[in-house]
């Protein structure tokens, strides 16, 4: 049992406004497995106050670029040290398998590194020699930072989601409040300690678990200088509305419904091999999650019969079990919703080729669903439009390459995409042509060193690399 009963504000373990312990329960089999503080309004005052005391003091913000990097570069060496304890504590948390969040490690060093590397050679201050060579003045322009940033981030992939923002804004110089979801107060407990280790000033950084409530006030506080949000589409829009009418700097990464386009060439084997892990990975609880197959007609029921071999396959089970590849889902809601859309899809007339809204046997005592495949899906229905996340791939036919990237582009979302061709050139000619900000091409790994973000309702603004620590910053000119 895994107990946390302060909060980790300004820097230190403090006593919590409320002494109350949420239960942290198993998606596995629903016992409580750790008890954790939640913070309320007047620890989100508390950490808020903190944050800009400390801001305002110019502690951290003053330090050099290079000497924030070799802060943040302890604090990754300390985590990869943590990597074995953080996977099975996300696992045991979330319900993801335990192959997805030991696999998740090497992947948080590159996003870390990329963060790194692009402080190291980011234009912190730059002089622009004038455009005219007989003006007097001189700019230099400079990059500073923002100041108090309320980080929020959801459950699904905690400490990624968690480093992505407070990596780039503690490197730009800001203090940031991170607003976590209660269900992953473990790990993310376990990120405080190791936050607490690296030397960061006292009042930089909180890390607070808290219901959407008191996340809602936090946003709206008004000594929050910025938001960073991860998380739905519906919060994303209530979130931009009130950072609208604050005047809030913002930048939202949420939801998708991202297609995997084969093409009429592609190794179909290989191609349904690669959507094994670009579409369900992480139970198929990610936004990234390829979770509408485009097939040509002219092989679709090839496509069909593979990734029904492909879903059969899967081991549903205990996350702890190194078999297991689908886990279950977070919550019983959660479980019950995906359960939904799968009903949802056998009413609105797809083909059901496998799964079911049946809870797989022997595992009704936890938040497991059947991993489903539906065909002859029509892109208008709900299961192709509506991001569901949990194991569910539906089966889109079309017609030519132009019908193709229709269909892809046919969603009020645009986060990711997939392009599987014999032909690579071929492949990212048809990747510029989908209305996404990510698209891989046959199977390739995520790159930290380009923005991350969507188009459409699935964002604004990019994370990664140098734009994204850009994101954390404002331009000041001074002209001489």
């Amino acid at each position: 049992m895994i107990v946390y009963d302060r909060l980790f504000i300004a820097g230190a373990w403090t006593e919590p406004s409320e002494a109350a312990l949420l239960d942290i329960r198993s998606p596995h089999d629903r016992t409580v497995i750790g008890r954790a503080a939640q913070a309320r309004r007047a620890d989100v005052d508390r950490a808020v106050a903190a944050a800009r005391a400390a801001f305002a003091e110019g502690t951290w913000r003053d330090t050099s670029p290079l000497e924030r990097v070799a802060v943040l570069r302890r604090f990754n060496a300390l985590r990869e040290r943590q990597a074995e304890r953080i996977a099975a504590l996300i696992a045991a948390e979330n319900g993801s398998a335990g192959w997805f969040t030991r696999a998740g490690q090497p992947g948080l060093t590159r996003q870390a590194n990329a963060y790194l590397k692009a402080a190291e050679e980011f234009g912190w201050e730059e002089t622009l020699p004038p455009s005219d060579p007989a003006s007097p003045v001189r700019s230099v322009v400079r990059r500073e930072a923002v100041g108090v940033v309320a980080a929020v981030i959801p459950w699904n992939s905690p400490f990624s989601s968690a480093t992505t923002k407070i990596i780039p804004a503690l490197l730009a110089g800001n203090s940031v409040v991170l607003k976590v979801s209660p269900e992953n107060s473990l790990s993310m407990g376990l990120l405080a300690d190791l936050l607490a280790q690296v030397g960061l000033p006292a009042g930089v950084i909180s890390v607070l678990p808290a219901d959407r409530e008191t996340s809602e006030y936090l946003v709206s506080h008004p000594e929050v200088d910025k938001i960073a949000f991860t998380g739905s589409t519906p919060a994303g829009r209530r979130i931009a509305a009130i950072a609208g009418e604050q005047l809030k700097r913002v930048s939202l990464e949420l939801g998708g419904k991202s297609a995997a386009v084969i093409l009429a060439d592609a190794d179909i084997h290989r191609a349904v091999q690669g959507l094994k892990f670009s579409s369900l990975l992480n139970n198929g609880e990610s936004c990234i999650a390829q979770t509408r197959v485009l097939a040509p007609r002219s092989r679709y029921e090839e496509v069909v019969a593979e990734l029904k071999a492909l879903v059969e396959s899967l081991k549903v089970g205990d996350p702890a079990d190194p078999d297991t590849f689908i886990g279950p889902m977070i919550r019983p809601d959660q479980q019950e919703r995906v359960r939904r859309y799968i009903a949802i899809g056998i009413e609105e007339g797809a083909r059901l080729v496998t799964g079911g809204p049946e809870v797989p046997a022997g595992l009704e005592g936890g938040n497991y669903v059947t991993p489903t495949l539906f065909a002859e899906v029509d892109n208008a229905m709900r299961i192709a439009q509506e991001e569901i996340f949990g194991p569910v791939l539906v089966v889109i036919p079309y017609e030519d390459e132009d019908d193709a990237v229709r269909i892809a582009n046919d969603s009020e979302y645009g986060l990711s995409g997939g392009v599987w061709s014999a032909d690579e050139e071929h492949a990212l000619a048809v990747a510029r042509r989908i209305r996404t900000g990510t698209v891989t091409v046959n199977g390739a790994g995520v790159g930290f060193d380009g923005p991350f973000g969507g188009f459409k309702a699935s964002g604004i603004g990019r994370e990664f690399g140098a734009v994204g620590l850009g994101t954390y910053t404002e331009y000041k000119t001074i002209t001489l």
